[in-house]
């Protein structure tokens, strides 16, 4: 006797080729009614059919009702009616192993290929390629032997499957090595290719093989387009991405998830939303991934409002949606928006928190200087949820004390990290050199730096930290000795560089930057800008200008901060009293802040900036971040 889901249907069948005849259905017209199935309820009644008619052991009904069962997601009926074929052959392994390997269940596909084998029953090319599919490299590497044992490597379905398998593996040499020598390549081969080198960051060899393809499909796209995004490179992406559109090529899911990651990044707003106008005019359901990167992407490119809009009128949402909310609170200052959201998540929709739940709400106390609130929640993700603290919850609780001025906790805190067997990284030591910077901590700094230095973990901003808070002291030897250590080491200050989104193109700036094609425009709004200033009571913050200068150079070199041309730039690109964003690269400094305070003041406008910390929202000469950044 069958067990469910088969025994369920044992009732009259409401399929009309089998009940209206007098006679019992031949083998033929039942394998033929499986294959024509729409659904699991039909595909059941046809089951329970061929049960009653004595035909539920015959080899071409089992095998078509293994495949279907399959398709519809029901494996565990497809496995069950395999194990009670008799002496299955390659095309009932086949299937099972394609079956299991759709349902990323590649190990237990490789141990039905292995019975296989050990029963004597000879694979296929279509066996290779189906437990192939999605297999890791090492099972991969020993199935190659088979492969070349057999006979088959030459066979253009197997050797594009073993490059993927090589490929995603990162053996990116023996992926190439095989792909060169293939008789002829396939799309889905060049695809694996590509897929292989924008994996791993070798984008420049993705987009000569993406390039050599003339008829490319949407999976094609999509996985360039996502190398891009994944590797920081926006600019190229949101390029790329019009470019597939005007080529008539549909964006999948997958490839408008990546695309507003990439507008996210450098805070393209409006090619951001002609994202999502596509997404509306193409009648695309807001699903909850897609929601989650839209929730993301406005937050990122300045508009809460937006993501907020998206989120109250996303339905069922999951923890991945409540996560994109929360780091968008955050990231904008709204910590009593956070706070409350994450009490509802838990406490009133009943959603585990999960461990980036917790870096969520916790960089939102960081920002706004909840110590004790922030302790709280980081005590209570081990105690309350069964969560185990990572390094990055640690450093957001290094970056909660150290910006609120507990220095000695928050290295103290560091010290306790290595007794649970977590090892502070640079990265956690250069949010508590920041945060010394920030007090003018020196001592602390140094011993700091200088443990870094000596254990050879020190990077560009251990050294330019250091460097700052000597400069802020005017310690102008101890910037000569970090320049001297820089070169030393091969160690190069990452430029800050401003940005800002007029008319779907992304205009960058450094510092003193002349080569806009508006420059002498925008200088001239400099000028205005610093007349305005002066009337306002504006006093130049000097003390941010690390060179060892005279006070009038350091006035004028902060008069041509990025920031400040982007801003000029937009306050002549753009209709009076619109808004203005800015991304900047690295943290806006005081002078910057200060300025762009009594700008927003002066002009009426709202100017939006993004730097590496947060966002800063300046209305009427004031900022959101209540000057605590």
């Amino acid at each position: 006797m069958l067990t469910t889901p088969f025994s369920a249907a044992t009732g009259t069948s409401t399929v009309p080729t089998i009940t209206g005849r007098q006679h019992s259905p031949s083998p033929e017209t039942l394998a033929s009614l499986i294959t024509t199935s729409k659904n699991i309820t039909q595909l059941l009644q046809i089951h329970a059919a061929a049960i009653r008619h004595g035909f539920h052991n015959h080899p071409a009904v089992n095998f078509k009702l293994q495949r279907s069962y399959s398709s519809f997601g029901r494996l565990d009926s497809s496995l069950a009616l395999f194990n009670r074929t008799h002496d299955p052959n390659v095309f009932f392994y086949t299937s099972i192993i394609h079956a299991h390997a759709a349902d990323n269940l590649h190990m237990r596909g490789i141990q039905l290929y292995i019975q296989m084998i050990s029963q004597d029953v000879e694979p296929n090319e279509f066996t290779f390629s189906a437990v192939l599919k999605g297999c890791p490299i090492e099972p991969g590497k020993l199935l190659h032997t088979h492969v070349i044992k057999l006979g088959f490597d030459s066979n253009m379905h197997v050797r594009t499957a073993l490059v993927d398998v090589y490929s995603r593996g990162g053996d990116l040499i023996s992926a190439r090595q095989l792909f060169d020598t293939m008789p002829e390549r396939s799309l889905v081969s060049l695809t694996s290719m590509i897929t292989g080198y924008a994996k791993h960051g070798d984008l420049a060899k993705a987009r000569t093989l993406f390039d050599s393809i003339v008829d490319k499909d949407a999976v094609c796209w999509s996985v360039m387009i996502g190398g891009y995004a994944k590797y920081g490179k926006a600019t190229e992406a949101i390029t790329l991405f019009r470019k597939m559109l005007r080529s008539k090529i549909n964006p999948k899911e997958v490839t408008l998830v990546a695309i507003l990651s990439a507008c996210g990044q450098i805070g393209a707003i409006e090619s951001g939303r002609s994202v999502h106008s596509y997404i509306q005019n193409h009648k695309i359901q807001i699903n909850v991934h897609l929601g989650s990167a839209l929730i993301d992407m406005y937050s990122k490119c300045g508009s809460l409002e937006d993501a907020v809009n998206i989120f109250d009128n996303l339905k069922n949402r999951d923890v991945v949606t409540y996560n994109s909310m929360l780091s968008g609170y955050s990231m904008h200052g709204y910590h009593q928006e956070a706070l409350l959201l994450f009490h509802k998540m838990h406490k009133i929709n009943h959603i585990q928190p999960t461990a980036i739940s917790f870096i969520g709400i916790l960089n939102s106390c960081a920002h706004s200087g909840l110590v004790s609130i922030g302790k709280g929640i980081f005590l209570s993700m081990k105690r309350k949820h069964k969560i185990e603290p990572t390094i990055e919850h640690y450093g957001c609780v290094v970056n909660l004390l150290g910006r609120a001025g507990f220095l000695n906790h928050a290295y103290t805190l560091t010290n306790t990290m290595n007794q649970i067997n977590i090892k502070p990284d640079p990265i956690i030591f250069g949010t508590l050199l920041d945060s010394c910077t920030l007090h003018k901590n020196i001592e602390l700094a140094e011993k700091i730096a200088n443990s870094l230095i000596d254990q050879n973990l020190a990077n560009s901003g251990t050294y330019i930290l250091l460097s700052n808070l000597y400069a802020a002291t005017s310690n102008w030897a101890g910037v000569a000795h970090m320049r001297t250590l820089m070169k030393t080491h091969g160690v190069e200050k990452e430029p800050g560089c401003s940005s800002i989104e007029i008319d779907n193109k992304v205009h960058e700036f450094v510092a003193g930057d002349m080569n806009h094609p508006k420059s002498a425009e925008i200088y001239e709004m400099v000028a205005e800008v610093n007349g305005w200033l002066v009337g306002h009571g504006y006093r130049p913050q000097t003390e941010v200008v690390v060179q060892d200068i005279g006070e009038r150079e350091r006035v004028r070199s902060l008069e041509v901060h990025s920031e400040k041309l982007a801003i000029a730039f937009g306050l002549i690109s753009t209709k009076a009293g619109s808004s203005i964003k800015i991304v900047k690269n690295l943290r806006v400094c005081l002078d910057c802040h200060e300025v762009t305070k009594l700008i927003s003041k002066v002009t009426g406008r709202r100017i939006v900036v993004r730097d590496r910390n947060r966002f800063h929202h300046f209305v009427d000469g004031v900022c959101s971040c209540g000057d605590y950044w």
